[in-house]
């Protein structure tokens, strides 16, 4: 036996990874096993997983519904911060792991758990994420990884292992992806994807309709901002699950939300991912659209630095930290008047905003008009353009006194003659 563990909590999905590990737990740990599976949005997912569980060796299984606190506790708030990761990412599989690993604790804790387990392979990010949420709630649980311990290497390991202890897996070496859903969003990884030069085939996707076999009619729609949390869509009032759903069903039709894109994982490693986040992207461009007409220029541009470095938090796992926490605090206060209605135009696999109006609104029509106004006299432009640009203007003369130039000045090629 490995070590000294009675009873362990572990983060079941039903998949293949989790399927090996109920078996090999008991057999290489000697502890009884309790599973728990979130329910996150996963839908058919989760159907026959107690069975599964307990056929596999379990004692029971936990499954919780946390969808609603999922979207208002971690989806929004990372939203609302306009965080994305490398340009691309929504960060749906990022924020999801330490609501369960969360959940997890609190079962270790209800049951007299001395362990806890998870099925990140030893290569990625999650393994982190699970972890430093163990650590930040409860450092004392044993935390069994049991990718970085047993003698399987590969999803072919995998499946021989399973088939030897009879465990059902949905899993098989013609589709071997390596999916992670919840209501947020779609992730496919590994498979062909494996290949960054080899386009992402058709017959992979879930969510969403191919941009160019989707509707040749645009769909428009509003949501109704308050405080930067979404409420309304086309004036009807949705909780955030219903909201969610609805957008994603709306956003697949219309081909809305697909990312193909080679990231950086937080162990060293690069990894291709595709993403399918048609409701996310939705919202993420409805809410960036009427930030732009609410929030000053210094608070915008300052909120992008935050929201970079939200980013990185939320994928390196570092949910639970303070740093994070004093950063939902500034954005807090920036979200205080996003509250308004966002016009988004559906088409093609493309959201635009087309349409922004709220009752902060700091864009003025007779201030910003090209035609004549009453406001903004144009020639106090000059003396603020006499004083904005002193500093540029004293290096150019004190370059041309000692150099004979300013040093932006163009070579003068006449000089120079031809053979």
């Amino acid at each position: 036996m490995k070590g000294q563990v009675k009873k362990v909590v572990l983060a079941y999905s039903g998949g293949l990874d989790t399927s090996c590990i109920v078996p090999w737990l008991k057999e290489n740990y000697g502890c009884e096993v309790i599973c728990f599976t979130a329910d996150l949005g996963q839908e058919e997912e989760l159907g026959g997983l107690e069975a599964k569980a307990l056929a596999s060796g379990a004692s029971k299984l936990y499954i919780d519904d946390l969808r609603d606190e999922f979207l208002t506790n971690y989806a929004f708030p990372t939203m609302m911060a306009g965080a994305i990761y490398e340009r691309l990412y929504l960060l749906g599989t990022s924020f999801a792991r330490p609501i369960i690993a969360k959940r997890q604790v609190e079962i270790a804790e209800l049951e007299g758990a001395d362990a806890v387990a998870h099925g990140c392979t030893g290569k990625g990010n999650d393994q982190v994420r699970f972890e430093m949420t163990y650590k930040a709630l409860n450092p004392r649980l044993k935390i069994i990884a049991p990718w970085r311990e047993w003698h399987i290497r590969s999803r072919e390991d995998a499946l021989e292992y399973c088939a030897a202890h009879n465990v059902p897996v949905t899993a098989s070496r013609k589709s071997i992806y390596s999916r992670d859903r919840n209501i947020w969003h779609l992730s496919h990884e590994g498979g062909g994807l494996e290949d960054p030069w080899q386009e992402p085939p058709e017959d992979m996707f879930v969510l969403t309709t191919a941009p160019e076999k989707a509707p040749d009619e645009p769909l428009y729609i509003e949501i109704d901002f308050v405080s930067g949390v979404p409420r309304r869509i086309d004036g009807t009032v949705y909780g955030p699950v219903e909201l969610l759903t609805y957008l994603n069903k709306i956003g697949g039709q219309h081909g809305v939300g697909r990312v193909d894109i080679v990231e950086n994982r937080l162990v060293g490693i690069k990894s291709r991912g595709v993403y399918e986040t048609p409701g996310g992207t939705i919202l993420y461009t409805a809410h960036q659209g009427l930030e732009q007409l609410v929030l000053d220029r210094d608070t915008l541009h300052y909120k992008d630095i935050v929201a970079q470095r939200y980013a990185e938090l939320v994928y390196f796992g570092q949910w639970f930290s303070p740093l994070r926490e004093a950063l939902d605090a500034f954005v807090a206060k920036t979200q205080q008047n996003v509250t308004g209605t966002v016009r988004l135009k559906l088409y093609k696999g493309r959201c635009s905003v087309v349409g922004r109006k709220s009752p902060y609104s700091l864009y003025r029509e007779d201030y910003a008009t090209f035609g004549q106004d009453d406001v903004y006299n144009q020639k106090d432009a000059e003396g603020f353009i006499n004083l904005f640009g002193l500093q540029t203007k004293v290096k150019a003369l004190l370059d041309i006194e000692g150099r004979g130039a300013s040093s932006y000045a163009q070579p003068d090629y006449s000089r120079f003659k031809r053979d």
